[in-house]
Protein backbone atom coordinates (compact mmCIF):
# COMPACT_ATOMS: atom_id res chain seq x y z
CA UNK A 1 0.00 0.00 0.00
CA UNK A 2 1.18 3.53 -0.82
CA UNK A 3 2.12 5.81 2.04
CA UNK A 4 -0.74 8.28 2.52
CA UNK A 5 -1.64 11.07 4.89
CA UNK A 6 -5.04 12.66 5.15
CA UNK A 7 -6.33 16.21 5.33
CA UNK A 8 -9.82 17.09 6.53
CA UNK A 9 -10.37 20.58 5.16
CA UNK A 10 -12.50 23.25 6.79
CA UNK A 11 -15.59 24.36 4.86
CA UNK A 12 -15.25 27.14 2.29
CA UNK A 13 -16.27 30.73 3.11
CA UNK A 14 -19.15 30.60 0.62
CA UNK A 15 -20.79 27.72 2.53
CA UNK A 16 -23.05 29.08 5.26
CA UNK A 17 -25.58 27.39 7.52
CA UNK A 18 -27.56 30.24 9.01
CA UNK A 19 -28.15 30.02 12.75
CA UNK A 20 -26.29 26.86 13.68
CA UNK A 21 -22.94 28.06 12.34
CA UNK A 22 -23.04 30.97 14.79
CA UNK A 23 -22.09 28.47 17.50
CA UNK A 24 -19.78 25.92 15.84
CA UNK A 25 -18.18 24.97 12.49
CA UNK A 26 -20.12 22.65 10.18
CA UNK A 27 -17.68 19.84 11.01
CA UNK A 28 -19.00 19.87 14.59
CA UNK A 29 -22.70 19.76 13.63
CA UNK A 30 -24.68 16.98 15.27
CA UNK A 31 -25.88 14.34 12.81
CA UNK A 32 -28.76 11.92 13.43
CA UNK A 33 -28.47 12.47 17.16
CA UNK A 34 -25.23 10.60 17.79
CA UNK A 35 -22.50 11.65 15.36
CA UNK A 36 -20.72 14.82 14.25
CA UNK A 37 -20.21 15.44 10.54
CA UNK A 38 -16.42 15.34 10.95
CA UNK A 39 -16.72 11.72 12.12
CA UNK A 40 -17.32 10.57 8.55
CA UNK A 41 -14.14 11.79 6.79
CA UNK A 42 -11.97 10.80 9.76
CA UNK A 43 -13.57 7.33 9.98
CA UNK A 44 -13.11 6.87 6.22
CA UNK A 45 -9.42 7.62 6.65
CA UNK A 46 -9.01 5.45 9.74
CA UNK A 47 -10.78 2.52 8.07
CA UNK A 48 -8.52 3.01 5.04
CA UNK A 49 -5.41 2.59 7.27
CA UNK A 50 -4.52 6.29 7.04
CA UNK A 51 -3.09 6.96 10.48
CA UNK A 52 -1.78 10.49 10.10
CA UNK A 53 -4.63 12.96 9.70
CA UNK A 54 -4.60 16.75 9.75
CA UNK A 55 -7.89 18.45 10.64
CA UNK A 56 -8.12 22.12 9.71
CA UNK A 57 -10.28 24.04 12.16
CA UNK A 58 -12.72 26.75 11.15
CA UNK A 59 -14.20 29.58 13.18
CA UNK A 60 -15.45 28.87 16.71
CA UNK A 61 -13.44 25.62 17.03
CA UNK A 62 -14.08 24.88 20.72
CA UNK A 63 -16.80 22.24 20.25
CA UNK A 64 -14.88 20.53 17.45
CA UNK A 65 -11.69 20.47 19.51
CA UNK A 66 -13.52 18.94 22.48
CA UNK A 67 -15.10 16.30 20.25
CA UNK A 68 -11.86 15.22 18.56
CA UNK A 69 -9.77 15.14 21.76
CA UNK A 70 -6.61 13.09 21.32
CA UNK A 71 -8.01 11.16 18.35
CA UNK A 72 -8.08 7.82 20.20
CA UNK A 73 -11.82 7.57 19.57
CA UNK A 74 -11.16 7.13 15.86
CA UNK A 75 -9.01 3.98 16.10
CA UNK A 76 -5.85 5.72 14.91
CA UNK A 77 -2.61 3.87 15.59
CA UNK A 78 -1.08 6.01 18.33
CA UNK A 79 2.45 4.59 17.85
CA UNK A 80 2.85 5.47 14.19
CA UNK A 81 -0.07 7.84 13.62
CA UNK A 82 -1.57 11.06 14.85
CA UNK A 83 -4.66 13.22 14.57
CA UNK A 84 -3.38 16.77 14.40
CA UNK A 85 -5.62 19.83 14.73
CA UNK A 86 -4.39 22.90 12.87
CA UNK A 87 -5.69 26.39 13.62
CA UNK A 88 -5.15 28.78 10.70
CA UNK A 89 -5.45 32.45 11.57
CA UNK A 90 -8.47 33.55 9.52
CA UNK A 91 -8.77 37.08 8.20
CA UNK A 92 -11.22 39.35 9.99
CA UNK A 93 -10.99 41.91 7.16
CA UNK A 94 -13.01 39.92 4.64
CA UNK A 95 -14.24 36.32 4.44
CA UNK A 96 -13.02 36.01 0.87
CA UNK A 97 -9.47 35.65 2.20
CA UNK A 98 -10.34 32.67 4.42
CA UNK A 99 -9.76 30.01 1.77
CA UNK A 100 -8.37 26.51 2.09
CA UNK A 101 -5.27 27.70 0.23
CA UNK A 102 -4.70 30.35 2.89
CA UNK A 103 -4.94 27.67 5.59
CA UNK A 104 -2.49 25.38 3.77
CA UNK A 105 -0.02 28.22 3.24
CA UNK A 106 0.00 28.97 6.96
CA UNK A 107 0.84 25.33 7.66
CA UNK A 108 3.00 24.63 4.61
CA UNK A 109 6.06 23.75 6.66
CA UNK A 110 4.11 21.02 8.48
CA UNK A 111 2.86 19.62 5.17
CA UNK A 112 6.36 19.66 3.68
CA UNK A 113 7.69 17.62 6.62
CA UNK A 114 5.21 14.79 5.99
CA UNK A 115 7.10 11.67 4.89
CA UNK A 116 4.14 10.12 3.01
CA UNK A 117 4.13 10.27 -0.79
CA UNK A 118 0.38 10.80 -1.31
CA UNK A 119 -2.31 12.95 0.24
CA UNK A 120 -6.07 12.44 0.38
CA UNK A 121 -8.01 15.65 0.99
CA UNK A 122 -11.62 15.31 2.13
CA UNK A 123 -14.28 17.87 3.13
CA UNK A 124 -15.72 18.42 6.60
CA UNK A 125 -19.22 19.29 5.32
CA UNK A 126 -20.05 16.17 3.28
CA UNK A 127 -21.33 12.82 4.53
CA UNK A 128 -20.41 9.63 2.72
CA UNK A 129 -18.32 6.47 3.07
CA UNK A 130 -15.36 5.68 0.84
CA UNK A 131 -12.34 3.39 0.97
CA UNK A 132 -9.54 5.86 0.33
CA UNK A 133 -6.89 3.12 0.09
CA UNK A 134 -8.73 1.69 -2.93
CA UNK A 135 -9.12 5.18 -4.37
CA UNK A 136 -5.38 5.83 -4.08
CA UNK A 137 -4.58 2.50 -5.72
CA UNK A 138 -6.95 3.35 -8.58
CA UNK A 139 -5.28 6.74 -8.86
CA UNK A 140 -1.80 5.20 -9.08
CA UNK A 141 -2.90 2.55 -11.60
CA UNK A 142 -4.45 5.18 -13.88
CA UNK A 143 -1.28 7.24 -14.04
CA UNK A 144 -3.28 10.41 -13.38
CA UNK A 145 -1.81 13.48 -11.74
CA UNK A 146 -4.96 14.14 -9.70
CA UNK A 147 -8.03 12.03 -9.00
CA UNK A 148 -11.30 13.69 -7.98
CA UNK A 149 -14.26 11.89 -6.41
CA UNK A 150 -17.73 12.78 -7.70
CA UNK A 151 -21.34 11.69 -7.29
CA UNK A 152 -23.93 11.67 -10.07
CA UNK A 153 -27.23 13.29 -9.00
CA UNK A 154 -30.54 14.01 -10.69
CA UNK A 155 -31.68 16.90 -8.47
CA UNK A 156 -28.94 19.46 -9.06
CA UNK A 157 -31.46 22.15 -10.03
CA UNK A 158 -32.68 22.46 -6.45
CA UNK A 159 -29.90 20.82 -4.41
CA UNK A 160 -26.08 21.01 -4.10
CA UNK A 161 -26.25 24.64 -5.23
CA UNK A 162 -23.13 25.69 -3.35
CA UNK A 163 -21.05 22.77 -4.60
CA UNK A 164 -18.73 22.43 -7.58
CA UNK A 165 -19.60 20.20 -10.51
CA UNK A 166 -17.18 18.31 -12.72
CA UNK A 167 -17.28 18.67 -16.48
CA UNK A 168 -15.96 15.34 -17.76
CA UNK A 169 -15.04 13.96 -21.17
CA UNK A 170 -15.99 10.45 -22.26
CA UNK A 171 -12.88 8.96 -20.66
CA UNK A 172 -13.78 10.55 -17.27
CA UNK A 173 -11.08 13.14 -17.72
CA UNK A 174 -11.83 16.42 -15.96
CA UNK A 175 -12.24 19.32 -18.37
CA UNK A 176 -13.09 21.89 -15.71
CA UNK A 177 -14.81 22.56 -12.39
CA UNK A 178 -17.60 25.09 -12.01
CA UNK A 179 -20.13 26.16 -9.40
CA UNK A 180 -23.53 24.49 -9.58
CA UNK A 181 -26.07 27.26 -10.20
CA UNK A 182 -29.01 24.98 -10.94
CA UNK A 183 -28.93 24.96 -14.73
CA UNK A 184 -29.52 21.22 -15.11
CA UNK A 185 -30.84 18.42 -12.93
CA UNK A 186 -28.30 15.75 -13.91
CA UNK A 187 -24.85 16.73 -12.71
CA UNK A 188 -21.60 15.19 -11.50
CA UNK A 189 -21.21 16.80 -8.08
CA UNK A 190 -17.59 17.15 -7.01
CA UNK A 191 -17.26 15.69 -3.52
CA UNK A 192 -14.39 18.02 -2.62
CA UNK A 193 -12.16 14.95 -2.35
CA UNK A 194 -8.73 14.87 -3.99
CA UNK A 195 -5.94 12.32 -4.38
CA UNK A 196 -2.50 13.43 -5.55
CA UNK A 197 1.17 13.29 -4.70
CA UNK A 198 2.23 15.46 -1.80
CA UNK A 199 4.75 17.35 -3.92
CA UNK A 200 2.11 18.24 -6.52
CA UNK A 201 -0.26 19.38 -3.77
CA UNK A 202 2.41 21.73 -2.40
CA UNK A 203 3.11 23.04 -5.89
CA UNK A 204 -0.58 23.77 -6.51
CA UNK A 205 -0.96 25.54 -3.17
CA UNK A 206 1.98 27.81 -3.98
CA UNK A 207 0.71 28.49 -7.51
CA UNK A 208 -2.77 29.33 -6.21
CA UNK A 209 -1.35 31.81 -3.72
CA UNK A 210 0.56 33.56 -6.50
CA UNK A 211 -2.47 33.58 -8.80
CA UNK A 212 -5.01 35.13 -6.42
CA UNK A 213 -5.62 35.56 -2.70
CA UNK A 214 -9.18 34.38 -3.34
CA UNK A 215 -8.19 31.13 -5.07
CA UNK A 216 -9.28 27.83 -3.56
CA UNK A 217 -7.79 24.42 -4.25
CA UNK A 218 -10.74 23.72 -6.57
CA UNK A 219 -9.96 26.92 -8.49
CA UNK A 220 -6.31 26.06 -9.10
CA UNK A 221 -7.15 22.45 -10.02
CA UNK A 222 -9.71 23.69 -12.55
CA UNK A 223 -7.19 26.17 -13.95
CA UNK A 224 -4.65 23.33 -14.30
CA UNK A 225 -6.99 20.93 -16.13
CA UNK A 226 -5.43 21.65 -19.52
CA UNK A 227 -1.90 20.95 -18.26
CA UNK A 228 -2.45 18.04 -15.86
CA UNK A 229 -4.04 14.62 -16.21
CA UNK A 230 -7.03 14.94 -13.90
CA UNK A 231 -9.48 12.03 -13.67
CA UNK A 232 -12.90 11.67 -12.09
CA UNK A 233 -13.93 8.57 -10.13
CA UNK A 234 -17.61 7.95 -9.45
CA UNK A 235 -18.83 7.38 -5.89
CA UNK A 236 -21.60 4.93 -5.11
CA UNK A 237 -23.82 4.96 -2.03
CA UNK A 238 -25.28 7.54 0.31
CA UNK A 239 -24.07 11.09 -0.19
CA UNK A 240 -25.13 14.37 1.42
CA UNK A 241 -23.60 17.84 1.39
CA UNK A 242 -24.41 20.27 4.21
CA UNK A 243 -24.10 23.57 2.39
CA UNK A 244 -27.05 25.47 3.89
CA UNK A 245 -29.68 25.11 6.59
CA UNK A 246 -32.17 23.20 4.45
CA UNK A 247 -29.58 20.64 3.34
CA UNK A 248 -28.68 19.96 6.99
CA UNK A 249 -32.34 19.41 7.87
CA UNK A 250 -32.91 17.16 4.85
CA UNK A 251 -29.75 15.07 5.41
CA UNK A 252 -30.87 14.17 8.93
CA UNK A 253 -34.44 13.25 8.03
CA UNK A 254 -33.39 11.33 4.91
CA UNK A 255 -31.84 8.65 7.12
CA UNK A 256 -35.22 7.80 8.60
CA UNK A 257 -35.37 5.66 5.45
CA UNK A 258 -33.96 2.36 6.71
CA UNK A 259 -32.48 1.38 3.34
CA UNK A 260 -30.56 4.64 3.07
CA UNK A 261 -29.31 4.27 6.63
CA UNK A 262 -28.07 0.72 5.91
CA UNK A 263 -26.24 2.07 2.87
CA UNK A 264 -24.32 4.55 5.04
CA UNK A 265 -23.81 2.47 8.18
CA UNK A 266 -22.32 -0.85 7.15
CA UNK A 267 -21.10 -3.61 9.48
CA UNK A 268 -17.72 -3.66 7.72
CA UNK A 269 -17.18 0.10 7.84
CA UNK A 270 -17.40 1.52 11.34
CA UNK A 271 -18.21 5.21 11.81
CA UNK A 272 -16.30 6.21 14.92
CA UNK A 273 -17.44 8.95 17.27
CA UNK A 274 -16.90 10.19 20.77
CA UNK A 275 -19.17 8.16 23.04
CA UNK A 276 -21.32 9.56 25.82
CA UNK A 277 -22.36 7.14 28.55
CA UNK A 278 -25.90 7.69 29.75
CA UNK A 279 -28.97 5.70 30.69
CA UNK A 280 -31.36 4.32 28.05
CA UNK A 281 -34.25 6.47 26.91
CA UNK A 282 -37.36 6.30 29.07
CA UNK A 283 -40.70 5.96 27.26
CA UNK A 284 -43.54 6.82 29.63
CA UNK A 285 -47.15 5.60 29.56
CA UNK A 286 -48.97 7.45 26.80
CA UNK A 287 -45.84 8.17 24.75
CA UNK A 288 -45.93 7.42 21.03
CA UNK A 289 -42.89 7.25 18.72
CA UNK A 290 -43.16 6.51 14.98
CA UNK A 291 -40.51 6.42 12.25
CA UNK A 292 -37.95 8.32 14.31
CA UNK A 293 -34.38 8.09 15.54
CA UNK A 294 -34.17 8.60 19.31
CA UNK A 295 -30.81 8.77 21.07
CA UNK A 296 -30.05 7.57 24.58
CA UNK A 297 -30.78 9.47 27.78
CA UNK A 298 -34.09 10.96 26.63
CA UNK A 299 -37.41 11.23 28.47
CA UNK A 300 -40.33 10.77 26.07
CA UNK A 301 -43.82 11.46 27.42
CA UNK A 302 -45.44 12.92 24.30
CA UNK A 303 -45.72 12.12 20.58
CA UNK A 304 -42.74 11.90 18.21
CA UNK A 305 -43.16 11.27 14.47
CA UNK A 306 -40.67 11.36 11.57
CA UNK A 307 -38.05 13.10 13.68
CA UNK A 308 -34.45 12.85 14.91
CA UNK A 309 -34.04 13.25 18.66
CA UNK A 310 -30.59 13.88 20.15
CA UNK A 311 -29.17 12.78 23.49
CA UNK A 312 -30.83 13.81 26.75
CA UNK A 313 -33.88 15.45 25.17
CA UNK A 314 -37.06 15.84 27.22
CA UNK A 315 -40.43 15.74 25.45
CA UNK A 316 -43.13 16.30 28.05
CA UNK A 317 -46.69 15.06 28.32
CA UNK A 318 -49.01 16.29 25.59
CA UNK A 319 -46.14 17.57 23.41
CA UNK A 320 -46.08 16.73 19.69
CA UNK A 321 -42.86 16.69 17.64
CA UNK A 322 -43.18 16.01 13.91
CA UNK A 323 -40.74 16.25 10.99
CA UNK A 324 -38.12 17.90 13.18
CA UNK A 325 -34.51 17.61 14.34
CA UNK A 326 -34.13 18.10 18.09
CA UNK A 327 -30.53 18.46 19.27
CA UNK A 328 -29.14 17.28 22.58
CA UNK A 329 -30.56 18.36 25.94
CA UNK A 330 -33.40 20.41 24.45
CA UNK A 331 -36.70 20.49 26.32
CA UNK A 332 -40.12 20.45 24.66
CA UNK A 333 -42.69 21.45 27.27
CA UNK A 334 -46.18 20.11 27.95
CA UNK A 335 -48.74 20.50 25.14
CA UNK A 336 -46.18 22.16 22.82
CA UNK A 337 -46.55 21.39 19.11
CA UNK A 338 -43.26 21.47 17.15
CA UNK A 339 -43.21 20.75 13.42
CA UNK A 340 -40.65 21.35 10.68
CA UNK A 341 -38.01 22.72 13.08
CA UNK A 342 -34.39 22.31 14.07
CA UNK A 343 -34.21 22.89 17.82
CA UNK A 344 -30.63 23.56 18.90
CA UNK A 345 -28.91 22.25 22.04
CA UNK A 346 -30.23 23.23 25.47
CA UNK A 347 -33.14 25.18 24.02
CA UNK A 348 -36.39 25.16 26.01
CA UNK A 349 -39.75 25.50 24.28
CA UNK A 350 -42.33 25.82 27.04
CA UNK A 351 -44.43 28.98 26.65
CA UNK A 352 -44.74 28.94 22.86
CA UNK A 353 -47.37 26.28 22.36
CA UNK A 354 -47.22 25.99 18.56
CA UNK A 355 -44.19 26.44 16.28
CA UNK A 356 -44.91 24.98 12.86
CA UNK A 357 -43.10 25.32 9.54
CA UNK A 358 -43.32 23.53 6.22
CA UNK A 359 -40.41 21.04 5.98
CA UNK A 360 -39.67 22.66 2.60
CA UNK A 361 -38.67 25.79 4.58
CA UNK A 362 -37.78 24.54 8.09
CA UNK A 363 -37.47 26.83 11.08
CA UNK A 364 -34.68 27.20 13.61
CA UNK A 365 -34.78 27.62 17.39
CA UNK A 366 -31.50 28.95 18.70
CA UNK A 367 -29.12 27.24 21.07
CA UNK A 368 -29.94 27.75 24.77
CA UNK A 369 -32.97 29.87 23.86
CA UNK A 370 -36.12 30.01 26.01
CA UNK A 371 -39.46 30.19 24.22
Amino acid sequence: MAKIFGIVASSAPFIKVEGMQDYRPIAAFSFIGRYRIVDFPISNMSNSDIDYIQVYMGNKPRSLTEHLGSGRTFNINSKRGKLQMLFPQGSSVNEIYNTDISAYMENLEIIQRMHQDYVVIAPSYMIYTQNYADLVEEHISSGADITLLYHRVDNAKEAFLNCFILNLNRQKGVISLEKNIGKAKNRDIFMDTYVMKKDLFIQLVQEAKKESSMFTLADIVSASAADLDIRGVAHRGYFAAVTDFKSYFDANLALLDHKLAENLFRPDWTIYTRTTDSCPTTYCTGASVKNSIVSNGCLIQGIVENSVIGRGVTIEKGAVVRNSVILSYAQIGPDVHIEGQVVDKWAKVIRAKEIIADPAAPGYIRRSDNL
